[in-house]
């Protein structure tokens, strides 16, 4: 693979993981559950390593990364548990279109570094995957047990800062 041929599949790449991210952040702010909520936030931090990752690499090449669209809009039918639902069902599709598209393209990276890199990514993209289908599901530990039989008090605050 030419590195301008790898520079352009690290810029879709890219935008691809941005998207993601900017979906997951526009869904956390409507997903109340204490649980669920601190899956996006974790989800939120781990693509935000990987577009780091990302670009660092395309710095490398000489590039820069491309425009990111506009947070995109969740769709909002039904309310409470159904909505949660949607947005859940949602972000299921969204990951196994990204894991679909992005792992047959890996492979044909030459650079083993990038290759990696990319491929870590799409492992953690299917990471992310069971972890939205769990809550779909209506598990509360995906994340982790609570020890002792501890609650997490209700949901989360419609404000992060109270003053």
């Amino acid at each position: 693979m030419k590195p301008s041929e790898l520079l352009s599949l690290l810029n879709e790449l890219h935008g691809d993981t941005a998207g993601l991210l900017h979906r997951h952040v526009a869904a956390a702010r409507l997903v109340e559950h204490y649980d669920y909520n601190n899956t996006y936030q974790y989800i939120i931090a781990r693509e935000d390593t990987h577009l780091a990752w990302l670009g660092a690499a395309i710095d490398d090449l000489g590039g820069a990364p491309g425009a990111v669209a506009p947070e995109p809009q969740v769709r909002l039918e039904g309310r409470g548990a159904e909505r949660l639902e949607g947005i859940l069902r949602d972000d299921v599709s969204l990951a196994d279109a990204f894991i679909e598209k992005w792992a047959a393209r890996v492979p044909s990276i030459t650079n083993a570094r990038h290759r990696k890199m990319c491929e870590i990514l799409v492992g953690e993209t299917r990471e992310h995957r069971r972890m939205f289908a769990q809550a779909l599901e209506g598990r509360p530990d995906v994340l982790g047990r609570r020890t002792g039989g501890q609650t997490t008090g209700g949901g989360v605050l419609a404000t992060r800062w109270v003053e």
